[in-house]
C-alpha cells in the first residue's frame, strides 16, 4: 500500500470511529451543537471514501485516452468535498436556526464536552498528519482532507467553549446560537475550499511554484540563455507540467539548441521540485536582445551588452521577449 492510500485509509477508518462518538455525544445531551459536529462528521465519511477512490484513480498510469495521466480528479475531489462541506453549513444553519426560535433542554452537557473535546485532539493529530503527508507526496487530495479535519478541530473547539458557557450560565439558546455560528464557519469553509479546486481544474497558476522555478533559472542561467518567457506551469496530481519558450543565439545548430532545453530541464527537475514534464519552445535572437545579451564572444553582435535584466515572475510570465517589456 503506497503512503497516499495509507493515510487515506487512517482517516477514513478514523472519521468512521469519531462520527460514531459524536452521535453518541448528541443522544446523550440532545445538544444542537454537538448534532451540528456530528452532521460534518458525515460529510468527512463521504468525502474520506471519495478521497481513497480518487487517489487510487489518481495513482494509475497514462492510457491513451488520459495522455496526461489522472491526476486531475484530485482536485475533483477536492471540489465535491468543498460542495459538501457548503451543504452540510447550510442545513446546520437552518436546523439551528429553528431550534433557536422553539429550543429545547439540553443534559448531562459535561459528558458530551468531554466526548466532543476527545475528537476535536484526535482530528487535529489526524488532520496534521495528512497535510504533511499531502506535501510530502504532493497530493491536492490528501491537502484538502486535513485542511478539513483541522476545520473539524476548530468546530470542536468552539463547541465544547459554548458547552462550557452553556453550563455555567444556564442560558438554553446560546447552544443553538452557538450551532449558527458554526455553521457560518463550515460553509466559509467549504467555499476556501471549493475555490481553490475549481482554480486547479481550470489551470490556475501555480504563483509559488512559478517563483521558484524563476529562482532556480536565475541563480543559475547559463550565457546562452538570453531570456525565458511565457512561462506557464499546470497540476496534474502530484505532477507539475511546466512550458515557456527561451530564447537561445539564432546561430546555434539543432544540437546545440537540445543540449540547453536539456540543462534547463535537468536543472528544475534536480533542485527539489515535484516531478515536473517540460516542454520548451527555442526562439531565435533578435538584434533587439544584443543589450542584455551575456554571450561575450558573440560572432554577429549588433550591439554592446549594458546591462542583465534579472528574471522575475513578473518578466517571465508574459508572452513578451525582455526587450518588448520596455524595460530600457
Amino acid at each position: 500500500m503506497t503512503v497516499k492510500k495509507k493515510a487515506i485509509v487512517i482517516s477514513l477508518v478514523v472519521s468512521v470511529i469519531l462520527m460514531l462518538a459524536k452521535f453518541i455525544a448528541y443522544f446523550i445531551t440532545g445538544s444542537n451543537a454537538i448534532l451540528t459536529d456530528a452532521a460534518e462528521s458525515i460529510v468527512n465519511v463521504i468525502a474520506g471514501a471519495f478521497a481513497f477512490y480518487s487517489i487510487y484513480l489518481s495513482t494509475q498510469p497514462r492510457d491513451e485516452n488520459h495522455p496526461y495521466g489522472h491526476g486531475k480528479v484530485e482536485f475533483f475531489s477536492a471540489f465535491v468535498e468543498g460542495i459538501l462541506i457548503l451543504l452540510a453549513g447550510v442545513i446546520i444553519i437552518f436546523k439551528s436556526s429553528y431550534n433557536l426560535i422553539y429550543p429545547h433542554a439540553v443534559g448531562q452537557l459535561l459528558e458530551g464536552t468531554i466526548i466532543i473535546g476527545s475528537t476535536g485532539l484526535i482530528n487535529l493529530f489526524v488532520g496534521l498528519y495528512l497535510i504533511k503527508v499531502g506535501k510530502e507526496e504532493h497530493s491536492v487530495t490528501l491537502q484538502a482532507d486535513g485542511k478539513h479535519l483541522l476545520t473539524d478541530t476548530y468546530t470542536s473547539v468552539a463547541i465544547v467553549a459554548g458547552l462550557i458557557l452553556i453550563q455555567l450560565t444556564n442560558i438554553i439558546w446560546l447552544d443553538s446560537l452557538l450551532s449558527v455560528l458554526v455553521g457560518f464557519y463550515i460553509i466559509y469553509s467549504g467555499y476556501q475550499l471549493t475555490r481553490g479546486s475549481v482554480g486547479g481544474l481550470m489551470d490556475e497558476s501555480d504563483f509559488t511554484l512559478v517563483e521558484e522555478v524563476v529562482e532556480v533559472l536565475q541563480h543559475n542561467r547559463h550565457n546562452p540563455w538570453i531570456d525565458v518567457h511565457n512561462l506557464r506551469t499546470q497540476q496534474y496530481g502530484p505532477e507539475f507540467h511546466i512550458d515557456c519558450h527561451v530564447t537561445l543565439p539564432y546561430y546555434f545548430d539543432l544540437n546545440q539548441v537540445h543540449r540547453e532545453i536539456s540543462q534547463i530541464d535537468e536543472l528544475i527537475n534536480k533542485n527539489g521540485f515535484r516531478k515536473a514534464e517540460l516542454f520548451i519552445h527555442a526562439d531565435p535572437c533578435l538584434p533587439k536582445c544584443c543589450h542584455y545579451c551575456h554571450m561575450s564572444e558573440c560572432p554577429v553582435r549588433a550591439e554592446a551588452f549594458k546591462k542583465e535584466i534579472v528574471w522575475t515572475p513578473e518578466i517571465v510570465i508574459k508572452n513578451k521577449k525582455h526587450f518588448e517589456n520596455e524595460l530600457f
